[in-house]
């Protein structure tokens, strides 16, 4: 069976407020073939989320001069949980596109890395609830009245739950957390505008799944004329051994294409963007539609 792939990137983004390197910084992971066609790694640590995003569009550039297809990973949610863009009265486009272009229009993000996130989370409450609530998490300075640096309280019933599915297959956090190790919520409101742009810099040479390619086991046939498939991954999934005085973040970025890679050359990576198991046509259109997936974790 062939390869889906010729090159692997992995991303591990960061919400960080001012220029940074090292730990808890953005790293670019790239796995492609050198002259000899064997996979060989290559990293890049940029100081700020604009200089990753132009190094991103780069590395995209060339990797398409050379006719490879991408497999782009992201640590962090591509959609949240069901039910927002209904919550926040979202209409006509697919409920992901349309939660995808709001962010988009609120979060303000700097050149040297300023931004807006817990402003624009403060107003995704007010919109949602009218209080501190179900975005949560910030430093005691950046309190607002819809935003507080503890959560308020529990999900109910009537809210909008917690985790997606995909979160809690994969124990992973909530998307609702901002701030505090572990958070996510600040690398979603951040990242998904930069995939944004890179979608629409690339059209439909680059699907993000599943939003556009469903679901399902994906063939060759599937990834015709396709350059780029954008998919969520959880480097947390992966074993990773940092090597002796290595940042963790860059040895999670390695671990994650070479675990990508080495399912791609058993012939294993297709079914790895389906349901391990069948799931009734709800969940699945909920998967589809608004929440997204982790790639590999199983359902």
């Amino acid at each position: 069976m062939s390869r889906l792939f010729n090159a692997y990137v992995i991303v591990d983004w960061s919400a960080a407020s001012k220029p940074n390197t090292g730990a808890d910084s953005v790293w670019i992971g790239v796995l492609k073939r050198d002259v000899r066609f064997r996979l060989a790694f290559e990293s890049f640590n940029p100081a700020t989320r604009a200089e990753a995003e132009a190094k991103l569009a780069v590395i995209l550039d060339d990797l398409k001069k050379r006719g490879e297809r991408v497999l782009l990973g992201f640590d962090f949610p591509l959609g949240f949980p069901r039910g927002l863009a209904h919550g926040l009265n979202l209409n006509g486009a697919a409920p992901w596109r349309a939660v995808w272009d709001q962010i988009d229009k609120m979060v303000k993000d700097k050149p040297d890395n300023t931004n807006n996130r817990f402003g624009a989370a403060s107003e995704i409450n007010r919109r949602l609830t009218g209080g501190p609530f179900p975005f949560w998490g910030c430093p005691p300075k950046d309190t607002l009245t819809t935003l507080q640096p503890k959560r308020p309280r529990d999900h109910g019933p009537d809210d909008l739950p917690e985790m997606r599915h995909a979160d809690t297959a994969a124990k992973a956090h909530s998307i609702w957390k901002l701030y505090y190790n572990g958070s996510v919520g600040g690398q979603a409101l951040l990242g998904i505008p930069m995939v944004r742009r890179l979608k629409l810099a690339r059209g439909e040479a680059l699907k993000a799944w599943p939003f556009e390619t469903g679901f399902k086991a994906l063939t060759e046939a599937d990834l015709d004329g396709v350059e780029v498939v954008a998919a969520e991954v959880y480097p947390s999934m992966i074993k990773t051994a940092p090597a002796p005085g290595e940042v963790k973040d860059l040895a999670q970025v390695r671990a994650t294409a070479e675990h990508f890679a080495r399912l791609d050359e058993a012939g294993k990576l297709g079914a790895a963007f389906g349901p391990t198991t069948s799931i009734a046509d709800p969940l699945r259109a909920e998967i589809e539609a608004e929440e997204g997936w982790i790639l590999g974790a199983a359902v």
